[in-house]
């Protein structure tokens, strides 16, 4: 076959974006189904997508504060005609899904999460109010029944995400938010929350705008002890939270597949 006919076979069995797009927000992949009536009322069907994901180098805050990547250039374009790295990388650092296995004993590991978990309904949690006048603020049932009585119930296979406008303060201390004792200090989920979550809806997943789904002075890591081992996942350092409605838009969580893994940086992306 001529290469101009192949082209033409291939362009013919091609679906558009646009195609995609418009459908996206009512598909799952792996399972077949469509979503429920409730997620379908929610879908804004605009065609519009968002990177909910930071570029991170060694300069990107981390939870221990040491740089989360290394790379190191193993061949030039301008010496072997092609460019190559070998990168290093801390798995909780940038944007990334916190695994079940990371505060479990035998929880799923990274790539073991279903694939149909990692296309969700997001729903938008907005404490930046709260934030504001309060460092740890924290996502509560009053946040999520207010959410509720706006928008309808949780769908299920929803992420949930907190929104406390900490994006702003990313390239800032205050993003880490160490003090002079070394203890940190930034919003996250309430435990309660997280129970009402696993007990009244379907979400399989969390997400944070901060450095972890627990506040960060935390000792004691409630809500990561509540949540993952009940074999849901996280999204930490979640971005661009204001560029979405708080219901309505699906989210593609691009997770890593390193057999084991505790977690690993992520591609999310958001389509409405």
């Amino acid at each position: 076959m001529c290469h101009k006919c192949v082209m033409e076979t291939v362009k013919s069995r091609m679906l558009s974006r646009r195609q995609f797009m418009a459908a996206a927000p009512a598909l799952t992949v792996g399972s077949g189904l469509v979503l429920g009536a409730t997620q379908a009322a929610q879908a804004q069907n605009t065609g519009r997508i968002v990177d909910l994901t930071y570029v991170f180098d060694n300069k990107f805050p981390t939870w221990t504060g040491s740089p989360g990547i290394k790379m190191e250039q193993l061949a030039k374009f301008e010496e072997s005609g092609f460019n190559a790295f070998n990168m290093e990388v801390f798995e909780h650092t940038g944007t990334h899904v916190d695994a079940p296995l990371h505060f479990s004993a035998d929880g799923l590991s990274v790539e073991e999460i279903p694939v149909e978990n990692l296309i969700c309904p997001l729903c938008v949690i907005d404490i930046k109010e709260k934030a504001d006048a309060n460092i740890e603020a924290e996502v509560t049932p009053d946040d999520l029944m207010a959410w509720i009585s706006r928008n309808g119930d949780i769908p299920d296979g929803a992420c949930v995400a907190m929104n406390s406008g900490w994006q702003r303060h990313v390239n800032t201390p205050k993003f880490a938010g160490f003090d002079d004792k070394g203890v940190r200090h930034y919003p996250g989920f309430h435990v309660e929350t997280a129970h009402m979550l696993m007990e009244q809806s379907g979400a399989v997943a969390i997400a944070t705008d901060s450095l972890s789904f627990d506040i960060g002075s935390t000792e004691t890591f409630d809500t990561h002890y509540a949540w993952l081992p009940t074999n849901r996942y996280g999204i930490e350092n979640i971005a661009n939270l204001d560029q979405v409605p708080e219901a309505g838009a699906t989210i593609f969580v691009g997770a890593p597949t390193h057999r084991g893994g505790s977690g690993g940086p992520a591609r999310v992306i958001a389509t409405f």
